[in-house]
Formats: C-alpha cells, sequence, structure tokens
C-alpha cells in the first residue's frame, strides 16, 4: 500500500496528465452592441461567432446549441430546419457545466489542431484551451508541447526515481525502433539477477578452490619427509605437519559456511524473479497496445467528424444557391451525422484518457516496486558479502590458531639440550684413547 503522500501526488500528477490531454475551447463572444440591434434572445440564451463568422446559439442553463435564433415563443422555432443538441458536460474539454459549448460539428477542435476550416474554437481564449500546439503524441502517449511544457512538478522530488525519469521511449541503438523507458528499468532489473547468479557462480569456484586445498594440505600433512627427525626440533617439525591437518580443517568448515551461509542464499533469492519480471512486462505491454488501441480509434473517429462536417458545410452551400426540402432534409441528415460524430469523437477521447491515466498508474506503481526490489536485492547481495568477508576473518584467525602451537616449539628448540639427550640415549663410551707406551 503506497502512502497517502505518495497517493496525493500521483493523484495530482494523473489530473495534470488529464489536464493536458483534454482540451478545452474559448468562446468568441459576439460584437458590442450587434445583438442589441436585432430581435432579443430568450431567456438563457446567448450568441456567439465561430471563428468561420457563422453565428450559433448556446443555451447557458442546459448547454444546447443550435445554429438557428431561437424564437421568442416557446415550441416555436425561428426558421425551418433548427437542430438542437443537448450535450452533457464532459471532461474531455467540449462542455462544462455554466460554459457556453460549441456547435456539434465543430466538437473535435478543442481536440486537435486542424487547417483550414476546421479550426480551433476559443482561438481568442489561451488561457482556457489545450490545442494541439500545447500537447503532443509520441507513439500514442501524450505529451505537453516543448515549447509551451508547464512546469510539471516530480512524484519524488527528493530522489533520483524510477517513476520520474522512464516516460519516454528511447531510440534502440540496434536498429531504427525504440525501447520503452519501462523496458529499460526490466533490462536493468534482469541484469541485476544475471549479475547476482554471476556473483554465486564466483563463490562456488571459491569454494572449490578452499575445497581442493584442504584435500591438498590434509594429504600433505600424511607426508613422510623428515619423520626422523628427532629431539625438540622433531616435535616442532611433527607439529607443523599436524598443523597442515588443523589447518585443512578449517578450510573444510570455511567452504561448507561459503555454500551454506553466501552462495545457496545467492542462488536461491527470487527464483522466480525472471518469471515475475516477464509477467511485469506484458502487463505494461498490454496496457500500451490499449493505449494504441484507443488513440487509433480517435484518429479514426477525427477523421470520420472532419468528413461529417464537410459534407454538412457542402450541402450548406447548396442551401444557399437553392432552397428546397429535400436540401433542408439532406442538412438535417448532415447534421445528425456530424452531432454523432462529434459525440464519437468525445468517447473515443475520453477512454483514450482513460487508458492513458490506467497506464500512467499501472507505470508509478510498477516502476516504485522495481526501485523496491533493486534495493532489496543490492542490500542482500551487500549482507551477504559482508558474511563472506567475516567467514575469512574467521577462517584466517583459525588458521592463525593452528600455527601457534608451532610457534610455541619453535621457541622451545634448544640444540644443545638435543644433544645431551641423544648422547645420554646413544653413547658408546667416555673414556677417550691415549697415547700408547713402548
Amino acid at each position: 500500500m503506497q502512502p497517502p503522500r505518495l497517493l496525493w501526488r500521483l493523484s495530482q500528477a494523473r489530473e495534470c496528465a488529464l489536464e493536458l490531454t483534454s482540451q478545452k475551447p474559448g468562446m468568441v463572444p459576439p460584437p458590442p452592441g450587434e445583438e442589441s440591434q436585432t430581435v432579443i434572445l430568450p431567456p438563457g440564451w446567448q450568441s456567439y461567432l465561430s471563428p468561420q463568422g457563422r453565428r450559433y446559439y448556446v443555451n447557458t442553463t442546459t448547454n444546447e446549441t443550435t445554429w438557428e435564433r431561437p424564437s421568442s415563443s416557446p415550441g416555436i422555432p425561428a426558421s425551418p430546419g433548427s437542430h438542437r443538441s443537448s450535450l452533457p458536460p464532459t471532461v474531455n474539454g467540449y462542455h462544462a457545466s455554466g460554459t457556453p459549448a460549441h456547435p456539434p460539428e465543430t466538437a473535435h477542435m478543442s481536440v486537435r489542431k486542424s487547417t483550414g476550416d476546421s479550426q480551433n474554437l476559443g482561438s481568442s481564449s489561451p488561457s482556457k484551451k489545450q490545442s494541439k500546439e500545447n500537447t503532443i503524441t509520441i507513439n500514442c502517449v501524450t505529451f505537453p508541447h516543448p515549447d509551451t511544457m508547464p512546469e510539471q512538478q516530480l512524484l519524488k522530488p527528493t530522489e533520483w526515481s524510477y517513476c520520474d525519469y522512464f516516460w519516454a521511449d528511447r531510440k534502440d541503438p540496434q536498429g531504427n525502433g525504440t525501447v520503452a523507458g519501462f523496458e529499460l528499468l526490466l533490462q536493468k532489473q534482469l541484469k541485476g539477477k544475471q549479475m547476482q547468479k554471476e556473483m554465486s557462480e564466483f563463490i562456488r569456484e571459491r569454494i572449490k578452490i578452499e575445497e581442493d586445498y584442504a584435500k591438498n594440505l590434509a594429504k600433505l600433512s600424511q607426508n613422510s619427509l623428515a619423520s626422523q627427525e628427532e629431539g625438540s626440533l622433531g616435535e616442532a617439525w611433527a607439529q607443523v605437519k599436524k598443523s597442515l591437518a588443523d589447518e585443512a580443517e578449517v578450510h573444510l568448515k570455511f567452504s561448507a559456511k561459503l555454500h551454506s551461509e553466501v552462495e545457496k542464499p545467492l542462488m536461491n533469492f527470487r527464483e522466480n524473479f525472471k518469471k515475475d519480471m516477464k509477467k511485469c512486462d506484458h502487463h505494461i505491454a498490454d496496457l500500451r497496445k490499449q493505449l494504441a488501441s484507443r488513440y487509433a480509434s480517435v484518429e479514426k473517429a477525427r477523421k470520420a467528424l472532419t468528413e461529417r462536417q464537410r459534407d454538412l458545410e457542402m450541402k450548406t452551400q447548396q442551401l444557399e444557391i437553392k432552397l428546397s426540402n429535400k436540401t433542408e432534409e439532406d442538412i438535417k441528415k448532415a447534421r445528425r451525422k456530424s452531432t454523432q460524430a462529434g459525440d464519437d469523437l468525445m468517447r473515443c477521447v475520453d477512454l483514450y484518457n482513460q487508458a492513458q491515466s490506467k497506464w500512467f498508474e499501472e507505470m508509478v506503481t510498477t516502476t516504485l516496486e522495481l526501485e523496491r526490489l533493486e534495493v532489496e536485492r543490492v542490500e542482500m547481495i551487500r549482507q551477504h558479502l559482508c558474511q563472506y568477508t567475516q567467514l575469512r576473518h574467521e577462517t584466517d584467525m583459525f588458521n592463525q590458531s593452528t600455527v601457534e602451537p608451532v610457534d610455541q616449539l619453535l621457541r622451545k628448540v634448544d640444540p644443545a639440550k638435543d644433544r645431551e639427550l641423544w648422547v645420554r640415549e646413544h653413547k658408546t663410551g667416555n673414556i677417550r684413547p691415549v697415547d700408547m707406551e713402548i
């Protein structure tokens, strides 16, 4: 469970991400005094000009929009062919409670800046919009535009945390493709696991050397060379050979402890780590695929809306040339289709933002978990290497203890005493020879 403070930061960051991916249109107020020169609008209605100079009307209470002037008499439209669309408030920058909404056929303009007739409403209100100039989409992920990027606070500003620095993809040095930031973190984790395995193999080689050394010492201690040395020196020599056997025992114990206290823990730590990392990788990859799918849907819906708008504009021009019931009916159908296309785009953008928020949350959670696992791995290895050095010191102490008796006996070596003992045991007579008499 994440700390409340971090959850608050994640919530703030998520809201910021949603704000960057959502875009609100501004409104163009009518020229001063223009409305007063015409018939007064019914209560709750206001008029606005689109960027193309066409007037439309907004009910600020219900958020209804229409190209036709509302009648001052309830239930009677000002002219035939009027169309109203009740568009509920959304979080994607298309409608907001108490804020004038834009006409249905320009609903997508707050999502993406277009050229020609498809222009962004609200160009006179930059503080209330998030146009494409303010965002950039890379590999289906929406980021703030570098030229207009607002300052973003790091999730963990006092640390070089994984959750703050691996959102973008990086060009693959081996080819023309890209590598996701999360993939780099995953590769680091797997590399750490491999390094841990190689450390374990290194310790195993050290154990093998210790075992071979112990066997050779034990074998050498049984060698009969110089076994006939006598006296105090002979005792010291015998102790030297015995110390080899004692030292061999010390190294055998050292190798056994290395195996149980260092090598085995290193080898068995997170046995299923690679498998768990693959699951984690698949999970994040699936979220990226979902995000890419949502982005494709947005682009498809945006294209469909553009086509519907073009069709509506064409039919509107035909109406101006020749007034007929058939043309008016075609315009009504085109408006309905344009409105539906705008609603579809709004829904696709909303689903895209949801998918990106989900990916964002899982990225933060997973990268923090990878960070924790890395710290845990490094600390575990450090502790076991400290155990290795401790065992090494103990082995040196035991080795020292095996040669202490040798040192003591060597200090007692007395050639004169040895000679006395040997003479007493082996003497043949102390009468010296004399000269022969004649």
